[in-house]
């Protein structure tokens, strides 16, 4: 795998190795030594899967401590705009986001350290997401920050008359009204 670096320390693109022959191609998508060695020592506890159909924008997640999480995204099925954007109050980069197009055809994936909030756009008509979180999911936990937050600069790529968001995700408040629960002090992993 080729680890890419973003604008944001910790926050990169993995790009596999694709081996690609008249039967199809194959790829190992997740190597445990592979990602300690190249990105950053890390245990994985769950994996999660979700299907939308074009227009559904999810996010921008977190989860507060001390259930934060780092998750490890890809797109297996259609085609997302996937982002992430620094919420550690202390950070150089706080406010700033990363953004990725991750499609069955480019087979890249992105990791999200903890400290960020993350959501992703369905660019295609529909696709299946599917990533692994180095902590299990915590309800009371639950964070966000509003999706159409125009303060963060983030080009969606859908039109708002056609964005389809949760009512919960509608509720997110702006990044200057947020709590935020980071801090560079606080470990990323």
């Amino acid at each position: 795998m080729d680890v890419i670096e973003t604008t944001i320390p910790g926050v990169v693109i993995i790009r596999p190795r694709i081996f690609n022959d008249a039967r199809g191609y194959f790829f190992e998508s997740y190597s445990q030594r592979e990602f300690d060695e190249k990105v950053m020592p890390i245990h994985f506890v769950q994996d999660n899967e979700s299907m939308s159909s074009y227009g559904v924008m999810r996010g921008l997640h977190f989860q507060k401590m001390p259930y934060t999480q780092s998750k490890l995204v890809r797109c297996v099925k259609g085609a997302v705009l996937d982002v992430a954007v620094d919420i550690r109050k202390d950070s150089p980069t706080f406010g700033q986001h990363v953004a990725v197009e991750l499609s069955e055809e480019n087979h890249l994936q992105f990791f999200i350290p903890r400290g960020f909030a993350h959501g992703f756009a369905v660019l295609s008509e529909t696709a299946v997401f599917q990533y692994k979180c180095d902590n299990f999911y915590a309800p009371q936990s639950d964070g966000g920050i509003q999706l159409r937050d125009d303060s963060l600069g983030i080009d969606w790529r859908i039109p708002l008359d056609k964005a389809i968001l949760s009512e919960k995700d509608l509720k997110h408040p702006m990044l200057k009204d947020a709590e935020t629960f980071f801090s560079m002090n606080e470990p990323l992993y």
